[in-house]
């Protein structure tokens, strides 16, 4: 029988989640713009033949992250199984901050990844995506938490 965490532990253990919803306060308490986390083990039968940035656009609607004020939700999507994950931003933060700049986050997120530093990478990259935001979108004196800072699994 398949064990529904035995992909996800073998990556992360509970403080890591920990420390991933922690850092994700952190990096949201300068900005206006909301981070996410999800992390996905494996694809259902019917994504087989989706693309990984149709995985990450269809989690970050399921999510509610088209819903945020300002179109600042940004998702990082993690698909375990493969060793693949996503940098989706919403078009509030894609009309002022160029590709590439994910794409680097992206780079040395993969980085520590390879070294089995899979917490740590998240971690990095939320604090990089946090800095990017504060510089674009300051906090705003009405701002909320829009969504919850907890990872999403599924």
């Amino acid at each position: 029988m398949f064990d529904k965490n035995k992909i996800l532990y073998g990556f992360f253990n509970d403080d890591d989640f920990l420390r991933i919803s922690d850092a994700i306060k952190k990096a949201e308490s300068t900005t206006a713009g909301e981070i996410k986390i999800s992390i996905k083990e494996k694809r259902t039968f019917s994504q087989r033949k989706k693309s990984l940035f149709e995985l990450a656009s269809e989690e970050f609607h399921r999510l509610g992250m088209t819903n945020t004020r300002d179109k600042t939700g940004i998702l990082i999507y993690l698909l375990l199984s493969e060793k693949k994950f996503y940098i989706l931003a919403d078009e509030g933060i894609n009309s002022k901050v160029d590709q590439s700049v994910w794409d680097s986050i992206r780079d040395r997120m993969a980085r520590k990844f390879s070294l089995g530093h899979f917490a740590d990478g998240i971690i990095e990259g939320i604090g990089e995506i946090g800095d990017v935001l504060s510089e674009h979108f300051p906090i705003k004196a009405d701002d909320t938490n829009e969504l919850t800072d907890r990872v999403e699994f599924s």
